[in-house]
């Protein structure tokens, strides 16, 4: 019978997982001791890789002194301070502020919330939609599961939020009618810069200028959703950087901490702050009981300085090009229909006779482990530490797995 742990995105009737028990850098030990390469990070999240001792030393020497204090008026800590003060010094926002949150899914709702309540400070309540992409992924809370553009997430949940719409992944023409009809209705534009979950999709070219402009034109805020490109993944801090489009606030989570403590945020820049701050009167009446959690943020901190210790951000391009040129080239050799990503975060697109979950399964047997997106494509995002030999193997043992499954 199914255990006591409900999974999440597992059937509730499933009965067998696989525990893993060990993690040193970018491969896993599972309780039988079976050895798999780490080609996820986890979930999008592992950048500096598992088993790092001085992170579990950060996060103890804090909690040791004092695990947390609640940061609601009129209290803080230094380590929320002084994460906030780093992260800004990495973002493209100039002047901008960190609110923290738990997770990706808080962000976001904490993004489409202060849209909103800036645009009411700002003197314009009537500026409520917020319009996002199909294929778009943006957690799960309530404000993140009304702005998915995955459909099937979305699926029994009852009536979401109002004023979310979505349009079409790639077509700037829809969405710049869209902004025309409702010009003076639009709190803001969100999306992924690199479509992650819904099957890691790249920017069409010009695609993010484009949305810049048409936020500008209309008064809208423009929100880049950091989760999964945020913290070197695309080798720059962030996609913001990468494709050179700043937006007025970025979601983030997930490699703040590489998954050490849990922790996410918000990034708010000038323009969303301006209506925030008009009124000194005014009190934001939002917040999470672990916003700036102390240990959280020390481990935040730790992950930063092994970032820039170990280069990891540069890093990233070197696993991106190997990990794209193994995946293109078994594209053109008819292994797989085609390859696509960005940085070090990719895609395998599959022929319609290969099935993404199978390979997946097939992997696993072999000691590596890889994401299945419906039937049509495996995910690929290894920790940043992950060596080329592993990189090598990975693809390896996905290769065998894709040929077996024609």
């Amino acid at each position: 019978m199914p255990s006591a742990f409900l999974h999440p995105f597992a059937s509730p009737q499933r009965e067998k997982f696989i525990t893993v028990a060990r993690g040193e850098g970018a491969l896993l030990w599972d309780a039988d001791g079976r050895e798999m390469i780490d080609g996820m990070a986890s979930l999008w999240y592992c950048a500096i890789g598992h088993g790092r001792k001085e992170m579990a030393e950060a996060v103890a020497g804090q909690m040791s002194t004092l695990e947390t204090y609640s940061c609601f008026d009129p209290f803080t800590n230094a380590p929320a301070d002084e994460l906030a003060e780093k992260l800004i010094s990495i973002s493209p926002l100039p002047g901008s502020r960190v609110f923290f949150t738990d997770s990706g899914s808080e962000s976001i709702d904490t993004a489409m919330k202060l849209a909103r309540v800036a645009h009411v400070q700002a003197g314009h309540p009537e500026k409520t939609l917020i319009i996002t992409r199909t294929r778009g992924y943006h957690g799960t809370n309530y404000g993140g599961t009304s702005a998915q553009g995955i459909a099937p997430n979305k699926v029994g949940y009852g009536t979401l939020l109002a004023d979310v719409v979505q349009v079409p992944s790639d077509d700037i023409e829809a969405l710049a009618t869209l902004m025309k009809e409702h010009s003076g209705e639009i709190a803001a534009v969100l999306t992924e810069p690199v479509q992650g979950a819904g099957g890691v999709f790249p920017p069409t070219d010009n695609y993010l200028q484009g949305l810049r402009r048409l936020c500008d034109q209309h008064g809208a805020f423009l929100i880049f959703d950091e989760v999964i490109t945020g913290f070197g993944r695309l080798g720059s801090w962030f996609a913001a950087q990468h494709y050179g489009v700043v937006p007025d606030m970025m979601t983030f989570a997930k490699a703040v901490t590489s998954g050490y403590q849990p922790l996410g945020g918000v990034f708010i820049g000038r323009a969303v702050l301006d209506g925030l701050e008009a009124d000194p009167a005014f009190v934001l009446r939002h917040g999470y009981t672990y916003s700036g959690h102390a240990s959280a943020c020390a481990a935040g901190l730790k992950n930063l300085e092994i970032m820039e210790r170990e280069h990891l951000v540069d890093r990233a391009k070197a696993v991106g090009h190997r990990l794209g040129a193994g995946l293109q080239a078994l594209a053109a050799d008819g292994v797989i229909d085609h390859a696509r990503g960005d940085g070090a975060v990719w895609a395998a697109g599959l022929k319609p006779d290969q099935n993404a979950m199978t390979i997946r399964d097939t992997m696993l047997a072999n000691g590596a482990i890889v994401r299945a997106l419906n039937t049509d494509t495996n995910t690929f995002c290894p920790p940043l530490v992950i060596t080329d030999e592993q990189v090598d193997r990975l693809l390896d043992i996905f290769a065998g797995a894709a040929s077996a499954s024609s």
